[in-house]
């Protein structure tokens, strides 16, 4: 069922995600400007709003990448993968650079964030061809 696709290619790019962040927590919350505590941890840490909408919006990313791949004719993991690069390196990094740059944020921010989102696509693409 395609539903199991979707749900496992937004799974792997969250947990990706995830580490990825975990990584870069200190680089990333300086470039983005968000509070920290006493003990250097987000003010909002314990906000489950943020971790709900970034499951929510990876469901949403692979569900139309999915009917991309399929509209393109993409079969294989390989050109999912590329597809999904693609999509993260051209369609929404590009998007990400202006609005941080009109928001005044470090450009170091859209180095991170950015890779994130060129690697998670690059994983839904190939877990969205792998079933």
């Amino acid at each position: 069922m395609e539903i199991f696709n979707v749900l496992a290619a937004a799974a792997a790019s969250f947990f990706f995600g995830a580490l990825w962040h975990m990584v870069l927590s200190g680089p990333w919350m300086a470039a983005s400007g968000v509070a920290q505590g006493a003990d250097g941890k987000p003010l909002n840490a314990s906000n489950p709003r943020p971790y709900i909408l970034s499951a929510v919006s990876a469901v949403l990313v692979a569900g139309m990448m999915r009917h991309v791949l399929a509209a393109s004719g993409v079969t294989s993991i390989s050109g999912g993968a590329i597809a999904g690069f693609g999509i993260g390196a051209f369609l929404i990094v590009p998007w990400m650079m202006m609005n941080n740059e009109f928001a005044g944020k470090p450009f170091q921010l859209t180095v991170i964030d950015g890779g994130y989102a060129v690697i998670g696509c690059t994983l839904m693409g190939a877990v969205l061809m792998a079933f």
